[in-house]
């Protein structure tokens, strides 16, 4: 299995154009539920290409993202060069370098499962203020709601690399219990969806470290097929992508 922290670097260019952003009713909850403001200070750990940071810098946040992956840092640095509120960090879930008792809110999106959660944890009581936020969030791409994404399903399990060893979904909700506990966890769902055209269908499959890449076995196969499931679906040269954005929130500390 690749290194989690290089395996996106040769995905860095699809991963910025093509992967969902988050709704805005985010901010909303977070708001409602764990009174979020302009002047809670965020740490977003394993902050990628900057999607789910830049969500909180335009709330006026001051954010720091952590990120180890020197091309997704780099990219990230590069999306967000004009907010001055933005502090890239490189470094890791299990050490952020961060000083203790500063944060409060830690923001993970699309990164927990890549995380070493008895690390992970530890360090997280030691950034957070007492009172601070653990909020992970995921875009779940939904599997079974239309023919479309039936027919990508498939496609996965029978194409791609190690796309059922590194599914975020094996991440059980007893197991995200045992990280916040002995505190409660709590979840929100919210729907999100993305319309694509095949290039940009194309550039969301390659954006994902278990599609072959380009002169990989397998690539040209899995190209093949996506070709024909869209062929068979699409509506106008068209195609949606069908998410729920799920929110687990709580404290560690």
């Amino acid at each position: 299995m690749k290194d989690s922290k290089t395996r996106f670097s040769d995905r860095v260019e699809n991963y910025t154009k093509y992967r969902p952003g988050y709704p805005p009713q985010v901010l909303e909850l977070l708001k409602t539920e764990c009174g979020l403001s302009p002047n809670s200070l965020i740490a977003d750990i394993g902050s990628g290409t900057g999607i789910s940071t830049r969500l909180f810098l335009d709330h006026h946040n001051t954010v720091y993202g952590v990120e180890p992956n020197a091309e997704m840092r780099a990219a990230a640095e590069a999306f967000l060069k004009d907010y001055p509120q933005f502090h890239s960090i490189d470094a890791t879930a299990e050490q952020t370098h961060l000083p203790a008792d500063i944060i409060d809110f830690i923001i993970a999106g699309q990164a927990f499962h890549w995380f070493q959660p008895d690390r992970t944890k530890q360090e997280f009581q030691r950034i957070l203020k007492p009172q601070g936020w653990v909020v992970l969030i995921w875009n779940e791409r939904l599997v079974d709601t239309t023919p479309f994404l039936i027919a990508y399903e498939k496609m996965l399990l029978e194409f791609a690399t190690d796309y059922q060893q590194i599914n975020h979904t094996n991440i059980t909700l007893a197991e995200l219990e045992q990280f916040f506990d002995p505190h409660p966890i709590e979840h929100l769902t919210l729907p999100n969806h993305q319309i694509f055209d095949f290039p940009a269908l194309k550039g969301r499959l390659l954006s994902s470290s278990y599609c072959p890449n380009l002169g990989e076995a397998g690539y040209e196969e899995i190209m093949k097929r996506l070709q024909e499931i869209f062929e068979e679906n699409q509506t106008e040269g068209k195609i949606m992508f069908e998410y729920k954005t799920t929110l687990y929130f709580g404290h560690v500390k």
